[in-house]
C-alpha cells in the first residue's frame, strides 16, 4: 500500500510503500479515505513520542474510510460501510486495520473529511470532560486552546452538559468562533489575564474544570483560577513540563491534579469509551447538535504543508489530509 513516510535524515515526510496491515479473525480493514492531523504526529515526527508498543510507526491518530474486508469472527459490519475510528497510529495511509469494535458509523451527512476529523478530538475532550473530570451541569470549566481540535470539540460537549464555558485563545478571530460554538466568556492570553477574569466571572469561585494543554507557563494563573475542590486535567505540555510547585496550595484548595493521554490506554479502555461515545454523540452529529470542525483539507501529497499550517498555530478546530 502507499503511506506517508518520513526520511531518517532530515525528518520530512514522502508517499512511499509500507506493507499492508494484517487483518486479524476479529479486526476490519479499512480503505482509508481521509485523515486527520493532530500535534502529536508533529511530535512523532520529530522523533520526540515514539508510538507506544504495537502500534504501526506510520503517523495518524484516526481515520475514516470504508470497510474493504473484515476478520471471519466479524459481526454487525459489511463490506462499503462508511467508519471512521480512533487509532494508535497507521492513519497516513491508504489501508488501516483495527479491531471492528474500535470503528464508529459514520452518519449520512458527514463527509469523509468531517469524519476523520472526529475521533482523536472527541474522545479526548469526552473522556476528560465526563470519565475523569465528572462535569455536571452549572458547574464552571476553563478550556485552553479553545480554538484547537479537542478545544472546539469541548466547547460543544460542555455546553451539551449545561456548563459555563470560559476558554483562552490567542486571537479575535479564534474567540469569535469559540463564541459561535457556544463559548460563554472568551479570554485573549496573549493580552489578558485569564486567572483574573476566570474569578470576575464566577464571583471569585474560580473554575470547576480546567482542561490545561499548556503547563508549566500557565501553572501559576491556573492554580488561581482553580476553584476550592476543583479537578485541573494536565493533557499536554504546550508551555512547558518544568516549574515550581507550591504544595501547600494545592492541599489549601483540594485540587485533584490529573495527568492523562489517551493514546497508550489498553484496547479494552478506548473499546469502553468509543461505545459510551457513541451512545452520547453520534444521534447528535446526525441532527447538527454536534459539528466537526474542519479548518482546511489537503491532499496527502501536501502533508508537510498541512503540518506547517499546524506549526503556525493558524488552524481553527481541525487540519485534514485526503487520501487519494
Amino acid at each position: 500500500m502507499k503511506a506517508i513516510l518520513i526520511k531518517e535524515a532530515d525528518h520530512s515526510l514522502y508517499i512511499g510503500d509500507y506493507e499492508d496491515p494484517a487483518v486479524g479473525e476479529n479486526d476490519i480493514l479499512i480503505n482509508a479515505k481521509a485523515t486527520a492531523i493532530n500535534r502529536a504526529d508533529l511530535m512523532q515526527r520529530e522523533g520526540k513520542y515514539p508510538p507506544p508498543p504495537g502500534a504501526s510507526p506510520i503517523l495518524g491518530l484516526e481515520v475514516a474510510g470504508t470497510i474493504e474486508r473484515m476478520g471471519e469472527k466479524v459481526e454487525g459490519w459489511k463490506k462499503g460501510d462508511r467508519v471512521c475510528a480512533l487509532l494508535p497510529g497507521g492513519g497516513y495511509a491508504a489501508k488501516v486495520s483495527i479491531p471492528s469494535d474500535m470503528a464508529i458509523k459514520i452518519p449520512e451527512n458527514l463527509s469523509f473529511e468531517e469524519a476523520s476529523a472526529i475521533p482523536e478530538a472527541y474522545l479526548t475532550a469526552f473522556l476528560n470532560l465526563f470519565t475523569i473530570s465528572d462535569l455536571q451541569q452549572g458547574e464552571d470549566v476553563l478550556i485552553h486552546a479553545g480554538a484547537s481540535g479537542v478545544g472546539t470539540a469541548a466547547i460543544q460537549l460542555a455546553k451539551e452538559k449545561q456548563a459555563n464555558v470560559i476558554v483562552t485563545a490567542g486571537s479575535n478571530e479564534k474567540l469569535r468562533y469559540c463564541e459561535k460554538l457556544g463559548a460563554d466568556i472568551v479570554i485573549n492570553y496573549k493580552h489578558e489575564d485569564f486567572s483574573k477574569i476566570v474569578l470576575e466571572t464566577t464571583n471569585n469561585k474560580g473554575a470547576d474544570i480546567i482542561l490545561d494543554f499548556i503547563g508549566a507557563s500557565y501553572w501559576e494563573q491556573n492554580m488561581k483560577a482553580v476553584a476550592i475542590d476543583g479537578r485541573w486535567i494536565l493533557i499536554s505540555a504546550l508551555g512547558g513540563s518544568k516549574t515550581n510547585v507550591e504544595l501547600g496550595k494545592i492541599i489549601g484548595k483540594r485540587i485533584s491534579i490529573v495527568g492523562t493521554t489517551l493514546r497508550p490506554r489498553t484496547l479494552e479502555f478506548k473499546t469502553s469509551l468509543v461505545n459510551q461515545f457513541k451512545s452520547f454523540a453520534m444521534k447528535k452529529f446526525e441532527n447538527g447538535q454536534l459539528l466537526s470542525i474542519v479548518d482546511q483539507v489537503f491532499n496527502w501529497r501536501d502533508a508537510e504543508d498541512a503540518h506547517k499550517f499546524i506549526e503556525e498555530n493558524k488552524n481553527i478546530g481541525k487540519v485534514v489530509l485526503k487520501i487519494d
